[in-house]
């Protein structure tokens, strides 16, 4: 069982991040927010995969400009989803010129390494501090080793150089980040801004790095969390290396909102990184979002596709369909399906999930016995399997779950 560290709740919006709540998924829009039209679909899909938290930058004044209208526009649309403002160089110039933006977004993200060099950086950083303050706006205060607060550093370096026992140069790095954030939240809370108004990240590039900040941080303090792997990377690389470093966090209780930070493809699907944000959650037993598929990996006894194409077709069908099904159907998102591949290990999955198949291998009978909460129901054979067994899941949803939500106190 994993035990969560408590921190403190930020509420964002309509929903409450860290403290007992579920883990939070969000992302980022990819598009020019200035582009209100382009940027508003993006968010509405994102919205629609899942996303809980949608960050947009605002960096000029076009953009900022163009966020009240966004805003309206997704209320249009009936999407909810609370809009964060990502900030650097000069967001206290764009939250001061542009009030509307400053009202309109749900959450600042303020990046300590790069509002300001010298005598400015703390009147810059309190600047929008003190407009967060008085707007009741949440902050997330996000340290990055890839644009680390120089001035800083430098310091941490000097002190490390004449130390009994130096330091490794990485641990500097580490520390730095830490501190950097840290302090930063301290200081928002000296200027105004309430403890529990204040989300600290310290997103790392490399797995270990971000491993080791995240402890030392958990054990520093008791703000929210924001977690994420920085510039994670492309495809099978971005998603592994993301995967390995969160899930080792999140066994450990530590983290309270999550982002999969995916380079996309060109032309790639931006919600992707939604969902393996959920499916990280989800095969974490942390949360549930939409039912899971088994399916056996295929050997030597499957050299038919069909039952490839089958579990393919019925995930991509239960993840489109959940945005309406959660809606109606209490507790969908629990659901787990089987589809296997031949009689070795198929009847056995299949009686495990709630709603299971068992395709035909290789030189077995061409019957697909199909098994519902661990008991044999049917056997279907011929050429409209998948149709067949498609229509036995959307019977099983609609008299298992909406009984289950007529009977929900709620």
């Amino acid at each position: 069982m994993i035990v969560r560290k408590r921190s403190k709740g930020v509420r964002v919006g309509n929903l409450t991040v860290g403290g007992a709540n579920p883990i939070v998924v969000q992302s980022m829009t990819n598009t020019d927010t200035a582009d209100t039209i382009r940027t508003s679909i993006q968010i509405a899909e994102l919205a629609r995969a899942g996303s809980e938290l949608v960050r947009i930058t605002v960096n000029n004044d076009e953009s900022a400009r163009a966020v009240p209208e966004i805003r309206d526009r997704l209320l249009a649309l009936d999407c909810h989803v609370p809009l964060v403002g990502d900030f650097h160089f000069n967001g206290h110039k764009l939250l001061t010129k542009h009030p509307d933006c400053a009202e309109a977004l749900a959450k600042y993200r303020i990046n300590p390494g790069n509002v300001g060099r010298g005598n400015k950086r703390d009147d810059q950083f309190a600047a929008m501090i003190e407009i967060a303050a008085r707007l009741d706006k949440p902050v997330r205060i996000g340290a990055n080793w890839g644009s680390l607060d120089q001035e800083l550093l430098a310091r941490m370096l000097d002190e490390n150089a004449v130390a009994a026992t130096p330091l490794p140069l990485q641990q500097i790095y580490r520390d730095a980040v830490i501190r950097s954030a840290i302090e930063s939240a301290q200081m928002a809370e000296h200027i105004g801004l309430a403890s529990d108004r204040i989300i600290i990240s310290c997103k790392m590039s490399r797995v270990q790095d971000l491993i080791n900040v995240y402890q030392t941080l958990a054990s520093r303090c008791d703000y929210a969390l924001h977690l994420g792997l920085t510039e994670a990377g492309m495809g099978s690389k971005g998603i592994v290396a993301s995967t390995a470093a969160l899930s080792v966090l999140l066994q450990q209780g530590i983290g309270d909102t999550i982002r999969i930070s995916l380079t996309p493809e060109p032309g790639g699907d931006r919600t992707r990184e939604v969902v393996v944000a959920q499916e990280i959650l989800q095969t974490m037993g942390l949360r549930s979002f939409t039912p899971m598929v088994t399916a056996c990996p295929g050997c030597g006894r499957t050299t038919s596709t069909v039952f490839q194409q089958l579990a393919e077709d019925i995930q991509s069908y239960l993840r489109n369909s959940m945005p309406e099904w959660k809606k109606q159907y209490r507790g969908v998102e629990e659901m787990t399906v089987a589809v296997m591949g031949c009689v070795v290990n198929g009847p056995g999955e299949s009686k495990h999930a709630n709603i299971g198949i068992s395709l035909p291998g290789t030189g077995e009978r061409p019957v697909a016995p199909v098994y519902v909460d661990g008991e044999k129901t049917v056997t279907l054979k011929g050429d409209n399997i998948a149709t067949e067994f498609q229509q036995i899941v959307d019977r099983y949803i609609v008299e298992k779950y909406a009984a289950a939500a007529l009977a929900s106190p709620e």
